[in-house]
């Protein structure tokens, strides 16, 4: 039986070439979809399920109110949180890496190094390959390295206890480890510097939200109650000693200036969850993940629909053989099977195309997710055999019971007609593809304007002709000496041919500071951003002043105790005018001389924060932060200076790290890639829905005509015009893409203008994406089933009428 199954159905694909390629196409290209959203899915589930500490370790965040919420913390913190019984262990850590250079011999490597206390094992338990995983780090002269790292500089050497050279400091390797899976931490390296370069001398200082921090609770059921006792650690020793300060009672204080609460995430829900990006992974973007698996979803919806609606076209071709069947006495029952089976056929020739489709699409994917993606683990197999049976199931039995269905009779006879029944779920599906190209026509739009609107936002500087340089400091021990070495940089590139300006900063544009402080103002306390720069920043960045002045080596005082707000944190201060007005920053009395206008840190789709500016040298510890060294280039000798600063560079101011540099506005470009990447993809699904839906919309037209074959032919007999049965053949088509534009238009709205929330800056959905949506689809439709209508009216009417 399954013999003459296949042979019918190989014949049946041969005689209609064009329809099977057609089926197969269309539903490849919705499973190739959907596989490519469930590996995208696969990987950023499994990060830190690997970890069995996952459910008890929690990365914490501090909500200072009014919508500030910091992945940093202070550390003061640390001494109260030992004697929280509910608190096994806790961890102070750097959010980020150092990318820095080792060296073991003639032998060096560039690799990420991540710098925490020495307990930071207990929180991740990589595998280790050699050494002790419980005293890994017992010193700050250790270090432990990755497997592939040791292999690379080590060879077949034992590397525990060899020496290396890391920032001029010798380190003693006491492991290596290999991660296990996907991590919120995956470091080439890992040190125990932390208190000796960061943390100490921050042992009182409750405005320092500077680290990242990891709890370990006895059971993950005492979250509540860490969080808790926490918060209640804030209360007694930060705010109640403010509040008696100030002579208030600690609710008025809270009533005043709000309080400061902690968020606990598991490692579990970090990479996709999680209110702040804390961990050097980063986090997962959900809501992009929910898009794409929910377009994913859309398109196979979409490429079901379709196969149902060209099988049900393509059935009438085979009612003659399901007639001499019946006849012969195959069952109903017989006759589904057989279809399902040809459906079972389709679909695995179509999951084979779809992985073909994967597999070279798979590179171009990866790069646009900047993933490594690979068809590999078990899980996604068991997957693809769920994606088999619901696609079989979906898309073979209404095809295969509407063909079981046929009237023996008529069929024999040459009439192909039947009853209705089914006419309004086929309709339905037609309706159901219009709304689905509606959603994606009118969702690419706004995409568009969307990304349009932030590429042409004014962002409150310009950096189009200035270079932004990595500066590594010689020194860390003096502030002093730090500052002096970068002015010594800073003269020469004031020589070179082409260099306009030059200034230095703690902080990068387009991604902030990693440094935040709060200072107080009679009522207010404002957390802001501390950016301390050179002299001649604000003025090479075009950055305007709202009133007053910027910092001037005019002025003594400007490196004494002056600093600048931008205009959020005059708001915030409730102070038309604080020129001359002094505040409390960080213990010290600091001076405002003048008010920044606001202008965007961190790119134009993130709110602007409160910002405190002041020189290098009236916080001279924030020198330790002087990163980033900015160039302002002339247009016409960009090349030249460029090539000048790079040799000036490599041979006096770091002889052992390649020259880095990139330009500001492309900085600012990379904070809203990730949109970009959308609104590509967002277009390319464009196009793909639309495609499929045309088919669809083919298969139905001509599925519609050709029952209507033999009324045309008698209607043309009496002299019907071909513009009259054109008009009639497409009525009902525009009716169904009206419906389906209709029955799309308020999810569309809804959805869309929820993913613009995501903006502190965005577009406002006008009528004009529905209007535009509306047009390309009904032309779309006409050119579709006009073309296939004129050719019916083309046909030979004798064929249709010789049995009447």
């Amino acid at each position: 039986m399954l013999k003459n199954w296949l042979k019918i159905f190989i014949y049946n694909a041969k005689k209609n070439k064009f329809f099977t390629a057609l089926n197969t196409l269309g539903l490849s290209i919705g499973i190739a979809g959907l596989i490519f959203a469930i590996l995208y899915w696969n990987e950023e589930q499994s990060y830190n399920q690997w970890n069995p500490e996952k459910d008890k370790v929690f990365t914490v965040a501090s909500d200072l109110g009014n919508g500030m919420v910091w992945p940093h913390n202070v550390y003061p913190l640390a001494k109260y949180m030992k004697d929280i019984p509910e608190i096994e262990a806790f961890c102070y850590f750097n959010n980020w890496y150092y990318y820095e250079i080792i060296h073991y011999g003639e032998k060096k490597t560039q690799i990420n190094i991540a710098d925490t206390q020495k307990n930071f094992f207990e929180f991740f338990p990589f595998e280790f390959v050699k050494g002790n995983i419980k005293n890994a780090l017992p010193d700050n002269n250790s270090i432990v390295i990755e497997e592939k790292v040791a292999e690379g500089l080590f060879g077949n050497e034992d590397p525990v206890g060899k020496e290396i050279i890391y920032s001029g400091r010798k380190l003693i390797v006491r492991g290596v480890y290999k991660i296990p899976g996907k991590s919120s931490f995956e470091p080439e390296a890992v040190t125990n510097l932390m208190e000796e370069t960061r943390l100490n001398g921050n042992e009182n200082q409750w405005g320092n939200f500077n680290f990242g921090l990891m709890v370990k609770a006895h059971t993950p059921e005492q979250l509540n109650i860490v969080k808790k006792k926490i918060d209640n650690i804030y209360l007694q020793y930060r705010l109640k000693p403010l509040a008696k300060a100030e002579g208030l009672s600690t609710a008025e204080y809270i009533k005043k200036y709000g309080t400061i609460s902690v968020i606990l995430e598991p490692l579990s829900k970090i990479r996709l969850h999680s209110v702040v990006d804390g961990t050097p992974e980063g986090k997962g973007n959900y809501q992009f993940l929910l898009i794409m698996a929910g377009l994913s979803v859309l398109i196979l919806i979409l490429s079901i629909v379709n196969y149902v609606n060209l099988a049900t076209a393509n059935a009438i071709k085979r009612a003659k053989e399901v007639g001499v069947r019946k006849i012969l006495g195959a069952s109903k029952g017989n006759i589904i099977r057989q279809f399902v089976f040809e459906t079972v056929l389709i679909t695995a020739m179509a999951i084979l195309l779809a992985l073909v489709i994967v597999e070279l699409s798979l590179p171009y994917y990866n790069e646009f997710l900047k993933k490594t993606l690979e068809i590999s683990n078990g899980q996604f197999y068991i997957q693809l055999i769920c994606i088999f049976i619901i696609v079989v199931v979906l898309a073979g039995i209404f095809p295969s019971v509407y063909v079981s269905n046929f009237e023996t009779l008529k069929v024999l006879r040459g009439n192909f007609g039947r009853s209705k029944k089914g006419v309004w779920l086929r309709n339905g599906m037609l309706v159901l593809q219009f709304a689905i190209a509606t959603f994606f026509i009118i969702g690419s739009y706004v995409v568009y304007q969307q990304v349009q609107y932030m590429s042409n936002k004014d962002l409150g500087l310009k950096g189009d002709q200035v270079v932004e340089i990595i500066y590594r400091k010689v020194s860390y021990d003096d502030p002093n000496i730090i500052y002096n070495n970068y002015r010594l940089v800073y003269d020469e590139l004031k020589k070179i041919k082409g260099v306009e300006k030059v200034s230095g900063a703690a902080f990068s544009f387009g991604s902030g500071s990693d440094s935040s402080s709060s200072f107080s103002y009679k009522d207010n306390t404002i957390q802001s951003q501390n950016m301390a720069i050179d002299f001649d920043m604000l003025e090479m960045m075009d950055i305007k002043m709202a009133m007053g002045r910027q910092l001037s080596e005019n002025f003594s005082s400007d490196t004494i105790n002056n600093m600048l707000v931008n205009e959020t944190a005059v708001k915030m201060m409730n102070e038309k005018n604080p020129i001359g007005k002094t505040v409390e920053w960080n213990g010290e009395k600091l001076k405002i001389v003048g008010v920044v206008k606001d202008f965007h840190l961190f790119g134009p789709q993130n709110k602007i924060p409160p910002m405190s500016f002041f020189h290098f040298k009236t916080i001279d510890w924030m020198s330790y932060n002087l990163n980033k060294i900015y160039v302002k280039i002339s247009a016409d000798e960009m090349a030249p200076a460029l090539s000048d600063i790079e040799k000036f560079w490599s041979s006096k101011v770091d002889l052992e790290y390649p020259f880095s540099y990139s330009f500001v506005d492309k900085n600012y470009q990379k904070t809203y890639q990730e949109y970009i990447d959308q609104k590509n993809l967002f277009s390319l699904l464009n196009g793909v829905v639309i495609a499929i839906a045309l088919f669809g919309l083919f298969a139905l037209a001509s599925y519609s005509i050709q029952l209507k074959m033999r009324d045309i032919a008698i209607r043309k007999t009496l002299g019907a015009e071909t513009k009259v049965l054109l008009r009639e053949l497409s009525g009902q088509y525009i009716i169904f893409c009206i419906a389906g534009f209709i029955i799309a238009t308020i999810p569309a709205w809804l959805l869309l203008n929820k993913w613009l929330d995501n903006f502190a800056y965005r577009i406002t959905i006008s009528f004009i994406p529905f209007i535009i949506g509306f047009i390309v689809l009904m032309l779309l439709t006409l050119i579709v089933v006009l073309t296939r209508a004129y050719a019916a009216t083309r046909v030979n009417i004798l064929k249709y009428l010789k049995y009447e």
